[in-house]
Parts: C-alpha cells; sequence; structure tokens
C-alpha cells in the first residue's frame, strides 16, 4: 500500500513537473488520469407527466447522450425540480431556457399532437430542446429535431443534429466546473 501510494505521488509530481516546467520528467511511471468537465445538472419532475413518462425518459436520454456541457436528470423524490413536466390536453409547448440549476422551466407535454399521430419520444426530445434553450426552426426537414411538426406526422427522428448539439454545448459551456478524477497507478 505504501509502494502504490509513493508511485501514485511520484507520478502526481512527475506531471507536476511537466506541467510547470514544459519537460517531461522521467524518474516516475506515467500514470493514467481521465480529466473532464462536470457538466450542469438541471432536474426535472415527471409527477404530472401522465402517460408520458416513459417518452419523457427516452427525450431526455436522448440529450444526455448527444451533449456533455448540461446533463438532465430526474429529480428524487421530495426534491426540487427544476422543470416541471405535465401532461396538457392542448398543443406541446414549454418554457424557452436555457434552464439553470435552481431555475423553473415547464414542458406541457401536449395531448394534440399525440391525436395526429405525432411521435412521442420527438415531441419530448423537442420540448427538451426549448428547456436547453433552442427555439423553433420552422419550416424545417425532420433532420432537425428543433423543426417540430413541419418536419411531418411521418418524422420520428429524436435527435438534435449537429448545429443544434453545438448551440446547447455553447448556452452551457460557460456554466461547467473543471474537475480531475483520480490517479490510480496499477
Amino acid at each position: 500500500m505504501f509502494r502504490r501510494t509513493l508511485i501514485g505521488l511520484l507520478a502526481t509530481t512527475a506531471l507536476t513537473a511537466t506541467l510547470v516546467t514544459g519537460t517531461a520528467a522521467t524518474a516516475a511511471p506515467q500514470a493514467k488520469a481521465d480529466v473532464g468537465v462536470l457538466a450542469v445538472t438541471i432536474t426535472y419532475s415527471d409527477a404530472r407527466a401522465g402517460a408520458y413518462k416513459d417518452a419523457v425518459a427516452q427525450g431526455v436520454a436522448i440529450w444526455n447522450a448527444n451533449v456533455t456541457n448540461v446533463h438532465i436528470q430526474k429529480a428524487a423524490s421530495g426534491q426540487r425540480a427544476d422543470v416541471q413536466v405535465i401532461a396538457d390536453p392542448g398543443w406541446p409547448r414549454s418554457t424557452l431556457g436555457p434552464v439553470r440549476p435552481g431555475g423553473s422551466g415547464t414542458v406541457w407535454f401536449g395531448q394534440e399532437a399525440v391525436d395526429e399521430g405525432y411521435s412521442v419520444v420527438r415531441i419530448a426530445a423537442h420540448e427538451f430542446g426549448h428547456i436547453l434553450g433552442l427555439p423553433d426552426n420552422k419550416p424545417g426537414p425532420c433532420s432537425s429535431l428543433m423543426s417540430g411538426s413541419t418536419g411531418g406526422v411521418s418524422c420520428t427522428n429524436a435527435t438534435p443534429n449537429a448545429a443544434e448539439r453545438s448551440r446547447v454545448q455553447s448556452l452551457y459551456a460557460g456554466s461547467s466546473t473543471p474537475m480531475t478524477t483520480a490517479v490510480v497507478v496499477g
């Protein structure tokens, strides 16, 4: 245990020497370290989402798989949520963000669009796009998530395109906190 700690300390010292002097230290073995960015986390409540809970979870998962500067997660029971998802008889709509932690946003998951045959997962991902700060892009092709209903009833694309992903990354870029994971020598 002492040897492993000492090697870890030497590897950290070597990394520090490299950063300070700009040259590689050769006395210690190279350690692998993951350096990343801690994403902004916003929470949502689906307590009033009715039959759309699964679609909402799928729409959120799509955003989480496509952007790294913001992470959306379901609020724990009793926890205040930044976004409320509400089943609604009207047309889908939502607050235009970007919603930040401690903020307030609402997604009204409208039954009208579902009754007309629009994809429930596309609706969920589209409305969360608004929560993340994206306006409608109408008229637009099916390949644009934010084209919404102009993509047509047959459009089931629920994945943001490159421009949409880039815009969300940009909107949340200044809000992240740098972090470094543990150095492990093994």
